[in-house]
C-alpha cells in the first residue's frame, strides 16, 4: 500500500481543471467560477468549455470536454441539471478523473424531487461506470488557497492557512468565509458537499487527515448518510488533529430544515452528541466559538479536568459565571483547606471563602497575584477563570501583566474576562499576545473552558476499543461467564416467525438471563389455582402482571398489581385483572398472568436502562432515573454508543448525573457499582450481538449495596437489514477479539496474532524503525526511516469493518514487541481491497508471513461485499511475487506503473 497521494487529490487539489458552463454573462454561475479562478494564482492548467464561445477572458473556449487536449483531473460543472448526466458521460469517455457539480435541481432542490432523484441516480451510475468520483450536486464548490484554487459560487476569497472546512450548507460556508476574511483566518481547504451523492463527509475527512497543510478541521453537519464511514474518518482525524463540529437540528424544526436542504437524515440529537464524544471531538454552537477554541488549542490550553475556579473582583460577576457553569455542566472546584487558609491570610476578612473567589472591588494587582497563585497550587482546581471589572482602585493593565507572568509558570490553564472597553483594551491585547484567551463576558469564557475540558475528556474516550463481549474487555478483572447467545437468538427468531415484533415480559427476561443480567423470577399462571400455587412457591408478597402480546403499557389498562401480601388478595386480583383488561381491550389475547416476587429493597435506587435505535447511528444505550422518577422526555438523555467498557460506563454515569445517588449518604450505603457496571456491560453485549433488538427497556432496574435486579423488561424486535459483515448495524465496530490466535514459529516460539489497537502506535513505530532499509522500501516503496504521526494514526486507528491489520507480537519478560503485520484496506468501490504484509528481518523464514496472510484472507472472505484482494509489488521484489503465487494470487503487469506488478486473489468462488 502506497499512501503517497490520496485518491481524492485530483478532486480537492487538482492539477488540471475545466469549467463546463463557463460564460461571460455577469449573472452566470460559470462566470463567477471562471473569474474566481482567474483571480487566483493557479499554477495548473485551466480550461473553459461552452459551445457558445470560441474564447473567454482571453483564453480558448472548447465546445466539448472531449476537445480538450489532455486528460483532466477535475471538471467543474455549472450547467442546468438536465444536462449534467450527459456531461458526466462525456467526461468519463474523455478520462476525466473527478467532477464537481455546482448545479442545483436535484434531490435537495424541492422542485420536482422525484425527477431530481432520477437525474442524481443517473449521473452517479454513469460516474461509477467510468470510476470517476463526484462532489455535489447542489454544492457551493471547493477552495484550496495554497494551490490557487477557488471554484466556489461566492464572491469571498480567503487566505491560505491550517484550517480545513467541510460544510453541507453553502450559505453557512459563505458566512464563515466572510467572517474569516475580516478576522484574518486562513484555510487549507474548503469543501462543500451539497447532497453528497458520491463523496461524503467520511471521504472528505479522510483526505484532510492525510493533508499536511490541514492542522485542524471544522465541520458543519446537517445529517449523515453513512454513519460507519463518518465515525471511522472522524475518529481517525481526531486522533491527530483537533476537530470541531457545528451541527444543526437540535430541535424538530431544525431537523426538518436540514432534511429538506441536504437530503440527509439528522437522527436524534443526543445520540449525535454521544457519537461526537466517542469520536474525540467537541460540538460547538457558533463560528466564533470554533475559532476561539482552535486558537486556545494551538496555544496549548489543556485542562486536565473540568473543575473550574473563578477569581473575581465583583460578587455579581462571579455569580453570573457560576450560574452559567452549572447550566452547561462545568464543575466548580471545591477549594482545599490549605487554599482557604492561604487566602484568609492574603485577603480582606470579608472575602467570599468559597468558589467563586471574590477578592473585593478594591482588589489591586498584588491581591490578584496572591489569589491566583493559591488557586494554581490547589490540586482540586483544573483551570482558572479570572474576571476583572474596572473599578476605582483596580489596575486592569498591571493586573494582566501579573497574571500573564504567573500563567507562564504553571501548566494550569487560565482564561480571562476583562469587562468594559476603553480601560481594559490594552490588557486584552496583552492577553492575546501571550496566547491567553480573553473575553468580554463571563459566559463566553466559561463556555471556552467547557469546550476545551470536553475536548481532552473526549480524547480519552476516543482511545477506547472495547470488544463486543463483556468478558473480552482488557480492563475487566471480573470473570464474566459467556452469554447464551444461541438461546437468545432462538427466542427472537421464534417470535419473528410467529409474526410478532414485541417479546412478552417472560421472553424479555429470558433474553436478559441469557446474558447473565439478574432478573426477578417470573412464572406464568393460566388459572386462579396456578396463581395461588405459584404465589405460595415464590413467597409473598408478589406482583401480578397481565401477559399479552397485544398489551405494551400494562398499567394503563389495569394490568399490573403490586405488593399483594395474602393468597386471598392473589385470588381476588386474578379475577379483577382479567375483567379490567377485557373491559379495556376486549380483542387482546391474554396468555395468563405473570407472578413474580415483589422486590423490596430498603436502600434500592430505581434506574431505567434502555437500548434505543437511532436511524443514523444504530443502537445506543441510555441511562437515567427509573420507576416513578423516570422522565418522559426523549431529548438530552444520557446516551452512549456501544460497545462499552469500564471507562465509557463511567462517562455515561457522569453524564447521567447519578453520582450522588450511587454514593453513600448519611445512613444510606453506597450501591454496588460493580453490579451496575456488569449490567451495562451485558446490555452493551446484547446491543452488539443481537441486531434484531429494536428497543429494549429495563424499568426499573433496582440497585442497592447488594447488587442489581431487573424488575420489569420489554423488548421490541425487528428483522435487520442484510448485513455485509458482523456488527454492520453499529456505528463503531467492536474490537474483533475473535480473531486473536496463537502461532508457533518454526523455531518453536509462541507468537500472538491479533488485530491492531490504537495503543499499538509505539509498537508499530519501533517495528518500522527496526526494519532493514530494503524491507522498508519494499513495504512503503520509499526510503522512509520512521512513520510520521499522521501515518501512525492511519496504521493503528482503523475501522475494523472496512480495513483490518493483524499484527504478530512476542512477549519477553512482560514486554510486548511487534515482529510482523498483514493488513488490507477496502477501496472506495467497496468490492476490492489492497493488502500489504511485512515481517521483521530477523523473523523471516519462520512461517509468519503465511500465517498472517492466511488469517487476513479468511477475514476478508467473511466480509460479504469484498470480491477481490490485490497487492501492488515492486518488480524487483521477487521473493514477494513468489510468496503470493503460492497463496493463489495471479500476477500481471500493473495497469499504470511500469515498475510494479499487480497480484490479484479472488475472494469468492
Amino acid at each position: 500500500m502506497n499512501h503517497a497521494q490520496h485518491y481524492l487529490q485530483p478532486l480537492l487539489a487538482p492539477a488540471s481543471i475545466a469549467i463546463i458552463g463557463a460564460s461571460n454573462n455577469e449573472e452566470s454561475t460559470g462566470t463567477l467560477l471562471a473569474c474566481n479562478m482567474l483571480d487566483m494564482d493557479y499554477q495548473g492548467r485551466l480550461f473553459f468549455v461552452n459551445p457558445k464561445h470560441k474564447t473567454l477572458f482571453g483564453q480558448p473556449c472548447y465546445a466539448r470536454v472531449e476537445d480538450i487536449p489532455q486528460r483532466l483531473d477535475l471538471a467543474a460543472i455549472c450547467t442546468p441539471a438536465r444536462s449534467v448526466p450527459g456531461i458526466i458521460e462525456a467526461c468519463g469517455q474523455a478520462g476525466t478523473r473527478t467532477a464537481l457539480i455546482v448545479s442545483s435541481g436535484f434531490v435537495a432542490s424541492g422542485v420536482l424531487p422525484a425527477r431530481g432523484a432520477v437525474l442524481e441516480r443517473n449521473l452517479v451510475e454513469i460516474a461509477r461506470r467510468y470510476r470517476m468520483r463526484l462532489l455535489g450536486p447542489n454544492c457551493l464548490g471547493i477552495m484550496r488557497p495554497a494551490n490557487g484554487i477557488n471554484l466556489t459560487y461566492t464572491r469571498c476569497s480567503v487566505h491560505p492557512g491550517g484550517i480545513g472546512l467541510i460544510s453541507q450548507s453553502g450559505a453557512l460556508c459563505t458566512a464563515i468565509l466572510d467572517w474569516a476574511q475580516s478576522n484574518h483566518v486562513g484555510f487549507s481547504s474548503v469543501v462543500t458537499l451539497g447532497t453528497s451523492s458520491d463523496v461524503d463527509f467520511g471521504e472528505a475527512l479522510d483526505y484532510m487527515v492525510s493533508d499536511p497543510k490541514t492542522k485542524s478541521i471544522f465541520l458543519h453537519v446537517e445529517g449523515i448518510r453513512n454513519a460507519r464511514r463518518f465515525m471511522s474518518a472522524l475518529r481517525a482525524a481526531a486522533r491527530c488533529k483537533p476537530v470541531l463540529v457545528i451541527k444543526v437540528g437540535r430541535h424538530p424544526a431544525g431537523e426538518q430544515a436540514a432534511l429538506s436542504h441536504s437530503g440527509a437524515v439528522a437522527g436524534d440529537d443526543d445520540v449525535f452528541d454521544a457519537a461526537l464524544r466517542r469520536a474525540g471531538v467537541v460540538r460547538l454552537s457558533t463560528v466564533g466559538q470554533m475559532y476561539a477554541t482552535v486558537q486556545a488549542l494551538f496555544a496549548h490550553f489543556q485542562p486536565r479536568g473540568n473543575r473550574l475556579a473563578i477569581l473575581t473582583n465583583g460578587g455579581g460577576l462571579g455569580a453570573m459565571a457560576a450560574d452559567h457553569a452549572d447550566d452547561i455542566g462545568v464543575q466548580l472546584a471545591e477549594l482545599a483547606p490549605q487554599t482557604r487558609q492561604t487566602l484568609d491570610k492574603a485577603l480582606p476578612a470579608d472575602w467570599s471563602r468559597r468558589n467563586p473567589v471574590d477578592i473585593g472591588g478594591e482588589a489591586h494587582p498584588a491581591r490578584y497575584t496572591l489569589a491566583m497563585k493559591a488557586l494554581q497550587e490547589d490540586a482540586h482546581v483544573d483551570g482558572i477563570l479570572a474576571i476583572l471589572s474596572p473599578q476605582a482602585r483596580s489596575d486592569p493593565t498591571q493586573t494582566a501583566r501579573a497574571l500573564i507572568d504567573l500563567a507562564r509558570q504553571s501548566e494550569k490553564p487560565l482564561v480571562t474576562c476583562w469587562m468594559g472597553e476603553a480601560q481594559v483594551r490594552e490588557a486584552r491585547l496583552l492577553f492575546k499576545a501571550a496566547g491567553i484567551p480573553a473575553f468580554r463576558t463571563p459566559e463566553a469564557a466559561v463556555e471556552l473552558f467547557s469546550h476545551l475540558s470536553s475536548y481532552f475528556h473526549n480524547q480519552k474516550l476516543l482511545q477506547q476499543t472495547p470488544a463486543a463481549s463483556a468478558g473480552s474487555s482488557d480492563d475487566n478483572a471480573v470473570a464474566y461467564p459467556p452469554a447464551r447467545s444461541d438461546s437468545a437468538r432462538l427466542i427472537i427468531e421464534t417470535a419473528l416467525h410467529e409474526g410478532r415484533d414485541t417479546l412478552s415480559e417472560m421472553e424479555s427476561k429470558s433474553l436478559l438471563a441469557a446474558f447473565h443480567i439478574p432478573v426477578a423470577q417470573t412464572m406464568l399462571a393460566r388459572s386462579v389455582s396456578e396463581a395461588l400455587v405459584l404465589a405460595e412457591e415464590i413467597g409473598l408478597p408478589v406482583a401480578m402482571k397481565i401477559d399479552s402480546p397485544h398489551i405494551i403499557e400494562k398499567s394503563g389498562c389495569g394490568g399490573v398489581r403490586l405488593n399483594l401480601t395474602s393468597l386471598v388478595a392473589v385470588r381476588d386480583t386474578y379475577q379483577i385483572m382479567h375483567e379490567d383488561v377485557r373491559r379495556c381491550l376486549p380483542e387482546a389475547q391474554i396468555n395468563g398472568i405473570a407472578i413474580e416476587p415483589m422486590v423490596i429493597k430498603p436502600h434500592g435506587h430505581e434506574l431505567r436502562i434502555a437500548i434505543v435505535h437511532d436511524p443514523i447511528f444504530g443502537p445506543a444505550i441510555t441511562l437515567g432515573p427509573g420507576g416513578k422518577n423516570a422522565t418522559a422526555t426523549t431529548r438530552r438523555r444520557p446516551v452512549a454508543l456501544p460497545p462499552l467498557n469500564s471507562l465509557l460506563i463511567g462517562d455515561l454515569l457522569q453524564s447521567a448525573r447519578l453520582g450522588n445517588q450511587l454514593t453513600a449518604r448519611g445512613s444510606l450505603p453506597a450501591v454496588n457499582r460493580q453490579a451496575l457496571e456488569n449490567v451495562l456491560l451485558r446490555i452493551s453485549e446484547m446491543a452488539c450481538e443481537l441486531p434484531w433488538i429494536h428497543t429494549l427497556e429495563i424499568d426499573p432496574l433496582i440497585v442497592d449495596e447488594q447488587g442489581a435486579v431487573a424488575v420489569d423488561a420489554r423488548i421490541a424486535i425487528t428483522q435487520p437489514a442484510q448485513q455485509s459483515a458482523a456488527y454492520a448495524h453499529m456505528a463503531i465496530h467492536p474490537y474483533p477479539s475473535a480473531l486473536v490466535s496463537q502461532f508457533t514459529t518454526r523455531n518453536g516460539r509462541q507468537v500472538t496474532l491479533r488485530p491492531i489497537k490504537p495503543e499499538d502506535a509505539g509498537l508499530t513505530q519501533a517495528f518500522v524503525c527496526g526494519l532493514s532499509p530494503q524491507s522498508r522500501y519494499f513495504r512503503f516503496m520509499n526510503a522512509m526511516r520512521e512513520v510520521s504521526p499522521a501515518q501512525l494514526v492511519r496504521l493503528t486507528q482503523i475501522d475494523y469493518d472496512r480495513e483490518m491489520a493483524l499484527i504478530a507480537t512476542l512477549h519477553d519478560a512482560g514486554i510486548e514487541s511487534q515482529i510482523g503485520v498483514a493488513r488490507y484496506a477496502t477501496n472506495p468501490d467497496g468490492a476490492s481491497c489492497e493488502f500489504a504484509v511485512v515481517v521483521a528481518d530477523d523473523w523471516q523464514g519462520q512461517g509468519l508471513a503465511r500465517a498472517l496472510m492466511t488469517a487476513l484472507i479468511e477475514t476478508a472472505r467473511k466480509h460479504s461485499s469484498l470480491k477481490t484482494m490485490y497487492g501492488d509489488i515492486l518488480i524487483e521484489n521477487q521473493h514477494m511475487l513468489d510468496f503470493v503465487k503460492k497463496l493463489g494470487f495471479t500476477t500481471s503487469a500493473h495497469p499504470d506503473e511500469t515498475g510494479l506488478k499487480r497480484s490479484v486473489l479472488a475472494l469468492t468462488p
